[in-house]
């Protein structure tokens, strides 16, 4: 007989005789808990569908209809001309939700493709009746569909996956660069937060390389003697990489208008861990790879 071997990411089936009951019961226990998973999600889905400060937009309605706030973010749902302020991958929000509730001045839309992870966020300022935030669920690729030229003053990029592979995925590459500034204000800012050393690696250099002017560089955020409000904010996450003895990289820089962006001719050496499972061999060498002094 075969028999089920379970963790919380995979399952193996071990050959072994008299198991037979010990399988069907940790199958069933394993589908059970699928089955919630799965019900849990849709009744997040659900419930996002119905607050009324979230937007979701199949790219089919998209491409037909376009979207009725592009352009009109503050006249029609703001109700006020305060400056509007991305977190592009917000995750669960808790970035977006902090900013919101430190600078009341400014609108924050957080931006994610997950609307389960977006539920978090969504649904705690909602219940906070946060006026100045919003979610948008739709891919960054799509960015400039939703918000029309000069329409947003800031940009947050918060912990992203610094795609060591793929450039044309990388956040903060060249040719997003274009895309933001399609939506920026003339000096609209770009402020990115890593614990990744060759996503800060690369992005100072394409900084350097298309002469953005920057106005904040820290390789150890949490230690640079830099005093800002956002300091105060904290993913769950993030703490966890700040218990782990991660260093936290912040860069603010404008980006600017330019006939031509230069992709930088840097290559990084690749981080030695996984943002979400790191060994003590990785935590340690990715230490070692800090190795831009701090500019701010």
């Amino acid at each position: 007989m075969w028999y089920l071997c379970q963790s919380s990411v995979y399952l193996t089936l071990i050959h072994k005789p008299g198991l037979s009951v010990i399988f069907r019961k940790r199958l069933f226990l394993f589908k059970e808990k699928i089955s919630q998973l799965g019900k849990n999600k849709l009744q997040k889905f659900d419930e996002m569908s119905r607050l009324p400060h979230v937007f979701q937009y199949p790219f089919a309605v998209l491409k037909e209809e376009g979207f009725p706030l592009k352009g009109n973010w503050n006249s029609h749902f703001f109700k006020n001309d305060h400056p509007v302020v991305l977190e592009l991958g917000c995750g669960k929000g808790e970035y977006t939700v902090g900013l919101g509730t430190l600078f009341p001045e400014k609108n924050f839309i957080g931006v994610d493709i997950k609307g389960a992870r977006m539920w978090s966020g969504a649904k705690d300022s909602f219940e906070k009746k946060m006026t100045n935030v919003a979610f948008l669920r739709t891919s960054i690729e799509l960015i400039d569909h939703f918000f029309a030229p000069g329409e947003v003053s800031e940009i947050w990029l918060t912990f992203p996956d610094p795609q060591m592979k793929k450039v044309n995925k990388r956040l903060t590459s060249t040719r997003f660069m274009q895309l933001y500034r399609k939506i920026l204000v003339k000096d609209g800012l770009i402020h990115l937060k890593t614990d990744s050393p060759f996503m800060y690696a690369y992005t100072c250099e394409m900084t350097k390389v298309n002469g953005f002017p920057v106005k904040v560089n820290t390789n150890n955020l949490y230690h640079s003697g830099w005093n800002n409000e956002i300091l105060s904010i904290k993913t769950f996450y993030e703490q966890q990489w700040l218990d782990r003895g991660l260093t936290i990289k912040y860069i603010q820089f404008v980006c600017e208008e330019r006939e031509r962006y230069i992709e930088p001719d840097i290559e990084p050496e690749p981080d030695s861990y996984r943002s979400f499972n790191r060994s003590k061999r990785g935590l340690q060498s990715s230490k070692n790879n800090d190795k831009h002094e701090d500019l701010s």
